[in-house]
């Protein structure tokens, strides 16, 4: 039997036989350089893809090669943009009243509502010509890149001029284009025969307005809205972005919901929508920017001048300002009108129990508002 041989070994030698093998590394370390060359091309890309969402699309121009038709007659501006109108009631030669109307937020010549709810009768009887025309950048009227508060006013005065319709003529304007009466009023008083505010918009950033009263009337809005008005005031070059994106709820009366109309409202809008099928579609035709989302950004920007500030454009009484508003107005609150009309005496307010926003279309409405207008009733 052999024996075995036995050897010794030093600890220093185990050590070395039984410490594991270092395993490959495999990870890549990138030096400090290339990793902030890195981080700045996706903040690059980020960027750029950021400023792509927050710009609007080009408008789709009236008879450019890819736009949509020309069908009504226009007239060529001073600046080269056109306008289209409509002409309503008596002949213009034949008339004794001749009357601009200026459409609502989303709306076009179309949604003359004085004009369409005028009965026959009382127009031959006075003898009403009333033209409508469609807003910059809707329906088939160029749009303004340059467009403010006092611009259209201008372009109020440029289409009375074009079409003949004297040294002296009325206004009136439905919602958002009852706003734009103001700005007739401040920048062409010496051009009204009279004025007709239909539930105007209330700028609630407007001087003169009281902190508590605008707060309490804000509030009374869907918070969607608030948020869509925040932006058109304090940032609109973000609006078309924030009226586009899918992440939170935007702008209700753009998405046309029910939500923010009255009882009475709802019924009225029902009732007529089978009248707006046959030009809906040309209403934003040419881009929702140039039409809703300018609204937004000029009707709640910052104004140069306040209404509470205005003056009596009649101080002879040669002409009137009138107000209608519906007490239970969801879109424009009446406490505000009512502040408006009490700090300017000179302006004939009328008030209508129960009725909402869309009033002018209930029946015998546009009777009573002309004639009112015209006769000073």
């Amino acid at each position: 039997m052999a024996s075995g041989v036995s050897r010794k070994i030093s600890a220093a030698s185990a050590r070395a036989h039984t410490r594991r093998r270092p395993k490959n590394n495999t990870s890549i370390s990138l030096p400090s350089g290339m990793l902030k060359t890195a981080l700045a091309v996706l903040l690059i890309g980020f960027l750029a893809w950021a400023y792509q969402a927050i710009q609007p699309p080009p408008p789709k121009l009236c008879g450019s090669t890819h736009g949509p038709p020309i069908t009504a007659p226009r007239i060529k501006l001073r600046d080269g943009r056109h306008l289209a109108y409509l002409e309503h009631g008596v002949p213009k030669h034949a008339a004794n009243y001749k009357i601009i109307y200026v459409h609502g937020f989303d709306s076009c010549r179309h949604d003359a509502v004085v004009a369409k709810n005028l009965s026959p009768n009382v127009a031959e009887e006075l003898g009403v010509y009333i033209v409508s025309f469609d807003r910059p950048g809707y329906g088939e009227s160029d749009p303004d890149p340059k467009r403010t508060v006092k611009s259209l006013a201008l372009d109020i005065e440029e289409l009375a001029d074009q079409l003949g319709l004297g040294s002296k003529f009325y206004v009136i304007g439905f919602s958002m284009g009852g706003e734009v009466i103001w700005s007739c009023l401040k920048y062409i008083p010496q051009r009204l025969a009279g004025a007709g505010l239909i539930a105007p918009v209330v700028n609630y950033w407007w001087t003169g307005l009281p902190a508590n009263l605008t707060r309490e009337a804000y509030d009374q809005q869907k918070p969607q809205d608030q948020w869509t008005l925040r932006v058109s005031h304090y940032i609109p070059w973000l609006t078309y972005w924030w009226n586009t994106q899918k992440w939170f709820p935007a702008s209700s009366i753009i998405a046309q919901s029910l939500d923010v109309l009255s009882p009475q409202d709802k019924q009225l809008v029902i009732s007529k929508v089978h009248d707006r099928k046959s030009y809906m579609a040309q209403v934003r035709q040419q881009g929702e920017y140039e039409t809703v989302h300018q609204d937004l950004n000029i009707g709640y920007g910052t104004w140069e001048f306040s209404p509470l500030d205005l003056e009596n454009p009649f101080p002879t009484n040669e002409g009137s300002v009138h107000l209608w508003q519906g007490d239970e107005d969801l879109l424009v609150p009446v406490t505000l009108q009512r502040y408006i009309a009490q700090n300017l005496p000179w302006i004939h307010y009328h008030e209508l129990p129960g009725a909402g926003h869309m009033f002018p279309l209930a029946h015998g409405m546009g009777d009573t508002m002309i004639q009112s207008l015209l006769l000073a009733k």
